[in-house]
């Protein structure tokens, strides 16, 4: 049996969190599957520790899943082995910020062009674009905006 690196040594309170999460079952699946092998490879656990491999069986899952949520527990605790991390930026950046939102605000409270009564939603994507407020925006972005910007506010 290969020497355990990472170990899990949990004090009542977390064994009685996991407990908790494992006996109500509201938690997601990953989450459920993450406690319950976290009390498996508890070293304190009255009923003796058991090796990656066992608990890889009992769960069915990868020894190497096992390998990792243990060293979740051990280098970050007990709410990083549990749960996703976060992701600290969006998977594409808006293209719409709060400058540009502003400047298309501007844009569409100020005089239409000439020949025209109003400004439409066309005429201000265009007009956006030629002033490079953004590289390309579509008629339906700008009426989003518009629209979220021009409610009235609910008291």
């Amino acid at each position: 049996m290969p020497k355990i690196k990472y170990h899990v040594h949990l004090s009542k309170k977390e064994r009685t969190a996991l407990l908790d999460i494992v006996s109500k079952g509201s938690a997601s699946a990953r989450s459920i599957m993450r406690a319950n092998v976290l009390l498996a490879a508890d070293e304190n656990n009255p009923n003796g520790k058991k090796s990656e491999l066992e608990i890889a069986e009992l769960f069915n899952v990868h020894q190497q899943t096992v390998h990792t949520i243990r060293k979740e527990y051990s280098e970050k605790g007990l709410d990083a082995a549990l749960s996703r991390k976060k992701r600290e930026t969006p998977p594409v950046e808006p293209k719409i910020t709060g400058e540009v939102e502003a400047k298309i605000i501007a844009l569409s409270c100020s005089p239409p062009p000439a020949g025209r009564s109003r400004w439409s939603l066309r005429l201000l994507a265009d007009k956006s674009v030629e002033l490079q407020y953004v590289d390309s925006i579509s008629h339906e972005a700008v009426g989003r905006l518009l629209k979220k910007r021009t409610q009235a506010p609910s008291s």
